[in-house]
């Protein structure tokens, strides 16, 4: 069988967002595929298949922007729970 799922962190070095960068990897079989930094603020694919995605993620201008917003709406929001 295949396995294939994502996971989306939060770094942080304090509660200013400057200092909060929002990660999410894909991975297919255990091996990271593509990934979306706000610190890079587009998706970087680490594959044959994850560099095929990343090109395709990174004309949605809407997309991208609504992953850039995750740092603040998700990462900031649940600070203090951590």
């Amino acid at each position: 069988g295949f396995l294939e799922y994502s996971v989306a962190r939060c770094d942080f070095n304090s509660t200013e967002l400057k200092d909060i960068e929002f990660i999410i990897s894909y991975y297919f079989n255990k091996v990271e595929d593509v990934r979306f930094s706000s610190s890079v603020g587009k998706f970087v694919g680490y594959t044959e298949p994850g560099l095929k995605y990343a090109a395709d993620w990174n004309k949605d201008q809407g997309d991208l922007a609504a992953m850039r917003a995750q740092k603040e709406t998700y990462c900031l929001h649940n600070i203090g729970v951590d």
